[in-house]
């Protein structure tokens, strides 16, 4: 079939398509028109009809997650969250350190991923000072 035949076919006077079986826009949109619980009675809405998104079967996801500084020393972060930060957050990564829940595998990745203020973060952990003398 040419396209100018389906377009024909598609777009009739009255909108359905007759020779395909396709349904035009306006009927998909009344078919699946969804209405809040406390729309009865405004203008546009169709009585019964149905609602596109049922509540309690499908949720939004959950926001992105946003990364602070307190949350990389936060003991109760989980480690999942804390291997994310050292993968993805480079400027955070000093912070990781301070963090008592931080294991051995994640310092050594920290600490040869770099970032800035590791170091510096890595010599307070050990007690050295910034000319590399041990202070206590």
């Amino acid at each position: 079939m040419s396209i100018r035949r389906r377009l024909s076919a598609i777009f009739k006077p009255n909108g359905i398509a007759e020779a395909t079986g396709a349904m035009g826009a306006v009927q998909r949109l009344r078919r699946q028109r969804w209405t809040p619980a406390d729309s009865a009675g405004h203008p546009g809405v169709e009585p019964g009809a149905m609602p596109i998104a049922v509540p309690g079967v499908l949720s939004p996801p959950p926001p992105p997650l946003v990364v602070t500084p307190g949350m990389a020393c936060d003991p109760d972060t989980d480690m999942s969250t804390l291997w994310l930060i050292a993968r993805e957050h480079p400027h955070l990564r000093k912070w990781l350190i301070a963090n008592p829940k931080a294991d051995a595998a994640l310092l050594e990745y920290v600490s040869q991923a770099g970032g800035p203020g590791v170091r510096d973060a890595f010599g307070i952990l050990f007690g050295e000072t910034t000319s590399g003398e041990v202070t206590g």
